[in-house]
């Protein structure tokens, strides 16, 4: 009973556990069909003139003339595996954001925020550097897993440090959190530099441009490098959602609950690491999404994880996309850096939450 109450939220007056799920299934169903939408034109936005149809054509029809052999080229080993990446990082970021929120208790919990995502890049800047020279028998051991593997074990022990220093007696507090990734991200960024002051000519044009988040490398070594560890975590959050939704009433409570409480936090801190560190490993820096999205859908279809996670897997995908699609037009023929346009839209309404939470203003 109590696991259901907190489906409903206040509105104007009480809100029925059923009119709110029926209001978040039509959600993850319009959501749903938003991705198919903003996937299709994120394959035919560009240089080629293929359209939707010619697309869908080319897919479900033996016969190949819907497509030239150029447009073939473009859209299958280009633009696909970049469709199929932006997907599963912006699951991968979204969902991370919404498990580490309802771990922490609190919205504004983001591992772009807090310093996880400083902690897996610089697992993978570790790889990126050093992988030739003084690891070079790990990258031998590991081949194209070596840089999500580095990426997850800095998330990984970012994450722990940020826990152990932010929740005290089962509580956590916002500041000591925020301020521990500050400085957790700052750390980071220290030794990132120093690798950074000793990567050749060739590296340091990589980790510039890999700094600010992009997708424009996406190939399908990479998905085949990343995509299972992205998949194993996306598929273990929806069974989270029962002890989410009981963290919510507190630890003690849910341990009453029958939840598990340790074994929990440690199966969710290491799905947000690997989901986090395999993401960043591929993608490189994309902030906010983690924060954006769960706040608007918690808005939208209130705080039950049993909707909210598969809704913030698919809402973080279109964004992704959609923000992909922009850094490629908006300075067109260049590309901009994802991470720049997650920045500008995140950056303000992260802003706009912590405002709203200090009642400054009345929305």
């Amino acid at each position: 009973m109590l696991l259901r109450m907190i489906g409903a939220q206040r509105m104007d007056g009480p809100v029925l556990d059923g009119d709110r799920s029926a209001r978040a299934r039509a959600a993850i169903g319009a959501l749903a069909l938003a991705l198919v939408v903003v996937s299709l034109f994120s394959l035919t936005t560009g240089a080629s003139d293929a359209s939707a149809w010619d697309v869908l054509t080319g897919w479900f029809s033996p016969d190949e003339s819907a497509l030239s052999a150029r447009d073939r080229i473009i859209v299958y080993d280009i633009r696909l595996p970049r469709v199929v990446l932006g997907i599963l990082i912006g699951a991968a970021l979204a969902v991370s954001g919404a498990v580490m929120q309802g771990l922490f208790r609190n919205p504004l919990a983001d591992p772009g925020i807090v310093g996880v995502s400083a902690g897996a890049g610089l697992g993978a800047i570790i790889v990126i550097v050093l992988g030739s020279t003084v690891l070079a028998p790990l990258m031998a051991l590991l081949g194209i897993y070596a840089l999500p593997f580095a990426a997850f074990l800095g998330g990984l022990g970012t994450t722990l440090v940020l826990y152990r220093v932010a929740t005290r007696h089962g509580r956590t507090s916002i500041a000591t959190m925020l301020l521990a990734g500050i400085a957790l991200g700052a750390m980071a960024g220290a030794f990132s530099g120093v690798l950074v002051y000793i990567a050749d000519d060739r590296q340091l044009r990589d980790l510039t441009f890999w700094g600010l988040g992009s997708l424009a490398g996406a190939t399908w070594s990479k998905i085949a490098a990343a995509g299972p560890i992205i998949l194993a975590a996306l598929i273990a959050a929806p069974f989270m959602a029962r002890s989410l939704n009981a963290m919510a009433l507190g630890e003690a409570t849910a341990h009453h609950l029958g939840i598990p409480v340790q074994r929990f936090k440690n199966v969710a801190i290491v799905s947000v690491a690997a989901a986090t560190g395999a993401s960043v490993a591929v993608s490189g820096g994309i902030g906010f999404v983690g924060i954006v999205v769960p706040h608007l859908l918690r808005l939208l279809i209130g705080p039950d994880h049993r909707y909210l996670l598969p809704a913030s897997a698919l809402l973080g995908a279109s964004l992704l996309l959609l923000a992909d699609a922009v850094s490629r037009t908006i300075v067109a023929p260049a590309e901009l850096p994802i991470g720049i346009v997650t920045a500008a839209v995140g950056a303000p309404f992260f802003l706009w939450i912590l405002l709203r939470r200090r009642g400054i203003l009345d929305l």
